[in-house]
């Protein structure tokens, strides 16, 4: 049964994540790459036990947009938590920028510093914009690509929040490129409760996005316009 098995996959999700947080902890030491395999490892497993167990299987889209050289910041649509898993498969090592109370969390938190995230308060207003600007140059410097959900929070399928500034702005003062990305996640994996649907999630990555000289807000529209018309897109053909 579809409940008995979203169950026993969430069960497992909470478990190995302290598990694996335990793991990274205690390899902490280790260079960031080398670390980041570990993340790699635990998004596969519950990507493969999704699949076994929820029957929620995934593809991938354009993945020839992702560029090969230089580290640069993906933003992606945000409605389920099933991305925040596939993100650490699909792209090159990346800081994911979050708020502020994971680090509270025993194991996952402390992973999840380790792994170099950039974690805000979100109320902050302009020093949490200030605090991705500030340590997303330090990443990108180092060559590790950023992860941003413009919009802050899940939303929704169909739905959509103000898209925040804080990667727009990044990537008109650093030059690095905007790769754009948006998936039907939250069609299967609802963003409250428990049962996952079976199916086939689309993962749809778009070209990159120039942004050297370019005002953050026009970025920010043309971002925002992609992943929204790419969601229309997906959703009509699924209909």
């Amino acid at each position: 049964m579809q409940w008995l098995g979203s169950l026993v996959f969430t069960t497992l999700l909470f478990a190995d994540s302290f598990v694996w947080g335990l793991a990274i902890v205690l390899f902490g030491w280790l260079p960031f790459r080398q670390l980041y395999h570990f993340a790699r490892a635990w998004a596969r497993w519950h990507l493969w036990l999704a699949k076994v167990l929820c029957g929620l299987d995934w593809v991938v889209e354009g993945r020839g947009h992702i560029p090969r050289e230089g580290a640069h910041i993906s933003m992606w649509k945000h409605t389920s938590a099933w991305e925040t898993i596939a993100q650490m498969v699909v792209f090159p090592p990346q800081a994911w920028v979050y708020k502020r109370e994971l680090h509270w969390i025993p194991l996952v938190g402390w992973a999840a510093w380790l792994l170099k995230g950039i974690a805000i308060n979100r109320g902050a207003g302009h020093r949490a914009v200030n605090q991705v600007l500030d340590q997303g140059r330090e990443r990108l410097a180092a060559g590790i690509w950023i992860l941003i959900f413009p919009e802050g929070t899940r939303v929704e399928p169909g739905q959509t929040r103000r898209y925040g500034m804080s990667g727009a702005l990044l990537a008109s003062q650093t030059g690095a490129l905007i790769v754009p990305v948006a998936h039907n996640a939250g069609d299967f994996w609802p963003r409250r409760g428990l049962v996952k649907r079976p199916g086939l999630i689309r993962v749809v990555i778009g070209p990159p996005i120039a942004t050297a000289g370019r005002d953050p807000r026009e970025l920010n529209r043309e971002v925002e316009a992609w992943i929204e018309g790419t969601m229309r897109a997906i959703s009509a053909a699924t209909a």
